[in-house]
């Protein structure tokens, strides 16, 4: 994973104990009080509806984590961002602790899902003719 060390204009290679700080830096910046009322607002403004939850939630935990990645390298927009995202995605397989770092990451801005029940019971089967 390339990153620069903070105040540092130099990419550099970080070890993964490294990328694993940053991705517990960026959880941790979510349990900040003011980063914590921010989310509780967002929420609160987005009544579980995905489509609200795009446009409420979605740039609250945007800025937050942006907040804290610039510090490395990223860039402070959401590019950076979705950057960010992609290389933790990278990562996700070959290490299980960023792997569960990642799952709390999204559980801190994404409503659990829940899958419609499949089967005959829910009409999902089809007849034979």
């Amino acid at each position: 994973m390339w990153l620069r060390s903070p105040g540092s204009g130099a990419a550099r290679c970080y070890p993964p104990p490294l990328k694993r700080v940053v991705l517990a830096e960026v959880i941790q910046a979510f349990s900040a009080p003011e980063n914590a009322v921010r989310m509780d607002e967002a929420r609160d403004n987005a009544c579980n509806d995905m489509g609200k939850m795009l446009q409420f939630v979605l740039p609250v935990a945007t800025q937050i984590q942006q907040e804290v990645i610039k510090a490395y390298g990223f860039s402070c927009d959401g590019e950076g961002v979705l950057k960010f995202a992609r290389l933790v995605k990278s990562y996700e397989a070959q290490d299980p602790e960023i792997a569960s770092l990642s799952g709390k990451l999204k559980a801190l801005f994404l409503p659990p899902m829940t899958l419609p029940p499949h089967g005959p019971a829910s009409g999902g089967s089809v007849a034979a003719s």
